[in-house]
């Protein structure tokens, strides 16, 4: 736990279980919301090969966890970790660009 800690930068060990929770609620809910939109999108293993379906549910549910992750991590009082989280995950997969104008 130390060693998380001073990698993320983080001094108490309530924050510490604060982000775990977060990244626990968020996965959940992410895939939560999934369900409706593929609903929606007439998308379900029973209209479409299931080989199919759950890629496409899976690349749906990346987006709607990074969209998330911030809000929820702002319900616990961690939005100042999880936004450097993502603009530091974004920037890794090419999405950098987003953020070149902010500080």
């Amino acid at each position: 736990m130390r060693k998380l800690k001073e990698r993320w930068g983080i001094e108490s060990n309530w924050s510490l279980i604060a982000i775990f929770i977060v990244f626990a609620i968020n996965g959940s809910f992410s895939a939560w919301v999934a369900k409706p939109i593929t609903s929606f999108l007439g998308l379900s293993p029973d209209s479409i090969n299931p080989l199919i379906y759950w890629p496409l549910r899976i690349l749906l549910i990346f987006p709607i966890y990074q969209l998330t992750l911030p809000i929820v991590g702002w319900l616990f009082g961690q939005f100042k970790f999880f936004w450097a989280f993502e603009k530091k995950f974004l920037s890794r997969v090419g999405l950098g660009f987003l953020f070149k104008n902010e500080n």
